[in-house]
């Protein structure tokens, strides 16, 4: 189980600091504290209680919101201090904790991609293989308006449309009812990796056990790397409020269905600054050539004030915890992209590698196309998704922030 005190790096006071930041009497925080506002821990040896800073910081955050103070809220949406509560993953050193279960080490386990994302949806993680049912769609006649050189994600958002108008119970609100469609729409997100999205290959891919040995029959490689791929889509399943995830948390306040939800999610995944980061990272590896040239191309960069694409990550100033996995498993099954983003990753020797640049390693040591990477990523946390829009629409309440207006003198 995740320790409370290492969640986020966080900072824990005593009450009378607490107090302090808050401007109020301890007494006063001993209130927020009975209303599950602010967390709070024993201290060590017997000392006083300890209280989460960052609970406190959000407090403050929202009363000078609410007092006017527009660019300290909107700077919370920028890296910022937490907008929302949420019971579904916490960001730790230690990488993502999926209801209190460090992602690296369900990888590590062997835990299969279903029973973690089941862990996401209700917070019970399945002691056996989960198996989730497949669902009969015209992929066929999909496919053939589809061009040779669709990619996954041009083919999926199509797939999630096609889905949703198949289905004459898309708007019930229940639940179960939300889950349920995660368990059918996820395999199809996977079998959207098949280069082309032939109809053969579509029906071959769907007769698989599992979500990664679908993926695998998808992209026509070998199913003995089904726990190495079981492991990747673990990893990716969830990241908190992540730009995507955020995204279907907003689409579903509005009561929109499911599919609408990973629509929406969809959309903001293609962005180079999300999940297709990885490909922005192949790129830089076909440039650089082979491995023997990547000290010479990231000191280049580095006198320019640069980094090579997909270093760095805001919320792990140590490096990324999830990125270590999937490079060990690019150096295992080897291949010259794969060592090409390996010595990359050992020139660079001032940032930490980012999970989008762990993928890419995976992805082309695999000799999968490099369009597998932002796939695979959407085909992961579609799981991730569905937990927030199920979350979101628990709680009941419209996601509608306010804009610090700076334009035009208002007449």
């Amino acid at each position: 189980m995740v320790d409370q005190r290492r969640i986020d790096d966080q900072r824990w006071v005593d009450a009378r600091v607490a107090a302090k930041h808050l401007g109020i009497q301890v007494r006063s925080l001993y209130a927020y504290v009975s209303r599950g506002q602010v967390r709070s821990v024993p201290g060590e040896a017997g000392r006083p209680r300890l209280y989460a800073f960052a609970d406190l910081e959000r407090l403050r955050v929202r009363r000078d919101a609410r007092a006017g103070h527009g660019a300290v809220a909107a700077g919370a949406l920028r890296w910022g201090e937490p907008v929302l509560d949420s019971a579904i993953t916490a960001i730790t050193p230690r990488g993502p904790a999926y209801r209190g279960r460090f992602a690296v080490e369900l990888a590590a386990a062997g835990v299969p991609f279903e029973n973690a994302a089941e862990l996401l949806w209700s917070g019970y993680l399945p002691p056996a293989q989960v198996v989730w049912p497949r669902t009969a769609m015209p992929h066929a006649q999909l496919a053939r308006l589809l061009p040779p050189t669709a990619q996954p994600m041009d083919v999926m958002p199509l797939l999630v449309q096609v889905a949703a108008l198949a289905d004459p119970e898309r708007g019930d609100p229940r639940p179960d009812a939300l889950v349920a469609r995660g368990r059918s729409l996820i395999p199809l997100l996977a079998a959207a990796l098949a280069s082309g999205f032939p109809a053969a290959a579509v029906t071959r891919a769907l007769g698989a056990g599992s979500v990664a040995r679908i993926a695998l029959r998808a992209l026509d490689l070998d199913e003995a790397h089904a726990p190495v791929l079981d492991a990747t889509l673990v990893l990716l399943a969830d990241h908190e409020l992540n730009a995507s995830s955020f995204t279907a948390r907003i689409a579903a306040s509005t009561d929109a269905d499911p599919y609408a939800c990973v629509a929406a999610a969809l959309a903001t995944l293609t962005g180079r600054k999300h999940g297709s980061a990885s490909l922005e990272v192949s790129r830089f590896a076909d440039e650089v050539g082979a491995p023997d040239a990547a000290r010479s191309a990231v000191r280049a960069l580095r006198r320019k004030g640069q980094v090579p694409p997909g270093f760095g990550h805001p919320l792990y100033a140590h490096g990324d915890p999830r990125a270590l996995p999937l490079l060990d498993a690019a150096d295992r099954i080897g291949g010259k992209r794969a060592r090409t983003l390996l010595a990359i990753v050992e020139a660079t020797t001032d940032a930490k590698p980012t999970v989008d640049v762990g993928l890419a390693a995976l992805v082309a040591a695999l000799g999968a196309p490099d369009a597998a990477g932002p796939g695979l990523f959407a085909v992961a946390r579609s799981a991730g998704w569905l937990a927030h829009a199920l979350e979101q629409r628990l709680a009941g309440h419209l996601l509608r922030p306010r804009a610090r207006y700076v334009g035009a003198p208002v007449a």
